[in-house]
C-alpha cells in the first residue's frame, strides 16, 4: 500500500514539521526552484539552524528561489539566520512584495517545483495540507505565478548608505 499523496495539518506544530520535511526533502531531491509566499512569515520556522541547513544544502547551481510577502518587516525582526543566508544566495533569491494585496489575498504556502507543497488554508487556525498531489502542484502553481506577477522586486539583501 502506498502513502498517501496529501496529508493534512491542523495546527502549528504540524505547519513547522511540514514545512521543515518539504525543505529536507527540496536538499534531498535537488528541485531546480521553489517559492515560498505569505503575509509577512512571522509565524514559519526560518530562523531554526536545521532550516538554514537545509536551504544551504538545497542551493547549488541552477537554483531559483522566489519569496513572496506583502512586506518583509517581520522577516527582518524575526529571522537573523534566514537574511544572513539570504545575503550569501542573493544571486538565487528574489523577494518580491505584494503591498497592495487585500488581507487573505497572499496565499501562506511552500511550492517545490514538482515535489511538494505546503500550504495553509486558513492560517490563523494552521488549516492546510501537505500534497505530493500533481493536481495540487499544478494549482499552487498556477496561484503562486498570479500573486508573483503583481508584485514588485523588493528587500534588496544589502543597503548601501551614502
Amino acid at each position: 500500500m502506498s502513502a498517501p499523496l496529501t496529508h493534512p495539518i491542523s495546527t502549528r506544530e504540524e505547519f513547522h514539521d511540514a514545512l521543515r520535511d518539504a525543505l529536507a526533502e527540496m536538499a534531498r531531491t535537488g528541485c531546480r526552484e521553489a517559492w515560498l509566499c505569505d503575509e509577512d512569515f512571522a509565524d514559519w520556522p526560518l530562523n531554526e539552524r536545521a532550516v538554514i541547513d537545509h536551504l544551504q544544502q538545497w542551493a547549488q547551481s541552477h537554483r531559483r528561489l522566489v519569496v513572496v510577502a506583502r512586506h518583509f518587516d517581520e522577516v527582518v525582526r524575526r529571522h537573523a539566520r534566514w537574511v544572513e543566508w539570504r545575503r550569501q544566495w542573493s544571486h538565487i533569491v528574489e523577494c518580491r512584495a505584494f503591498e497592495e494585496a487585500e488581507q487573505g489575498q497572499i496565499p501562506t504556502l511552500l511550492l517545490a517545483g514538482g515535489l511538494v507543497v505546503v500550504r495553509l488554508f486558513d492560517p490563523l487556525h494552521h488549516r492546510g495540507t501537505r500534497s505530493h498531489d500533481a493536481g495540487d502542484l499544478l494549482r499552487n502553481r498556477e496561484l503562486i505565478d498570479a500573486v508573483s506577477q503583481r508584485s514588485v522586486e523588493s528587500f534588496p539583501p544589502t543597503i548601501l548608505g551614502l
